[in-house]
């Protein structure tokens, strides 16, 4: 598992030239530019020009870049992804991967060496989580993102505030991810201009173990930074367990007493990746 922060990724549309420039400045973790839903069947050509340019000329400093390519079945699949190959961004996203064929296609496509996110939305999808996962390293898969939209209008769900419906597929998403030691990302909140409402998803979603949410809007960036970064006191309390298991008496037992609770080894290692995502987003 990646101690890289992945808080925030913010979908931006690449057929818009002006949203390709802000978010060369905006404090998400990961900038996705969007070939897919994002863009009207007109302007996919214009789209992925101005995405590999993008990429091509960089300047997004810190922030992961990620290119959401059409699928490899589609009419515009294959140019994205080929396209893609060729300024290689830090990953390439997926949509509507239902099986792990969708992932070796692509691969196939792209070459080796660029990192691939997988869209989850999908019944077939949520069927198929365990082969999908079972080929993450054989296909280069680090990220499952939730497409809880899709999603929810392929179950004919009805979300709600609470997304009770959906809980227990994204459940399966994070019990996925974690299997296969990739990321996790939250699916999208259509409410932009309610803070108290985007705030509570995000928290269900960290709840839930999510390691970030995919955003919409960059007015949502600063809540989700805030949301799924460890806490003060997160860092206080692994410090100390950190410490406590290098201290002589300690090293050779696989759980102690600490402050009234018991420890085990497993919470050091969960201690030891909260300081490394710490220490990355101060960095950062």
């Amino acid at each position: 598992m990646t101690s890289r922060p992945r808080r925030s990724a913010l979908y931006m549309p690449a057929s818009n030239a002006r949203a390709i420039e802000k978010a060369r400045a905006l404090p998400c973790d990961t900038v996705i530019l969007d070939l897919e839903d994002g863009v009207a069947p007109d302007m996919k050509d214009l789209a992925r020009d101005q995405a590999t340019e993008a990429a091509r000329a960089g300047g997004f400093g810190r922030r992961e870049l990620v290119i959401r390519a059409n699928g490899p079945d589609t009419e515009w699949g294959e140019a994205d992804l080929r396209a893609a190959a060729a300024v290689r961004p830090d990953g390439v996203l997926l949509p509507k991967v239902s099986d792990p064929e969708v992932l070796r296609r692509a691969r196939a496509m792209i070459g080796e060496g660029i990192p691939l996110w997988a869209m989850i939305e999908t019944c077939d999808a949520i069927l198929n989580l365990a082969a999908i996962v079972a080929a993450a390293r054989e296909t280069g898969l680090v990220a499952l993102v939730a497409g809880t939209n899709d999603l929810a209008k392929e179950m004919r769900c009805r979300p709600g505030a609470l997304r009770t419906p959906l809980l227990p597929v994204l459940s399966q998403i994070v019990v996925s991810a974690r299997a296969a030691g990739v990321t996790a990302l939250d699916g999208v909140c259509n409410v932009i201009d309610d803070d108290t409402v985007f705030e509570a998803e995000c928290r269900q979603g960290l709840d839930w173990g999510f390691d970030g949410k995919t955003l919409i809007h960059p007015a949502q960036i600063a809540t989700a930074n805030r949301v799924f970064a460890p806490s003060s006191e997160e860092i206080a309390w692994a410090e100390k367990v950190v410490s406590a298991f290098t201290l002589p008496e300690n090293a050779s037992r696989g759980a102690i007493r600490l402050e009234g609770k018991m420890v085990e080894l497993l919470h050091r290692a969960e201690a030891e990746r909260t300081l490394a995502i710490a220490a990355a987003i101060r960095a950062a």
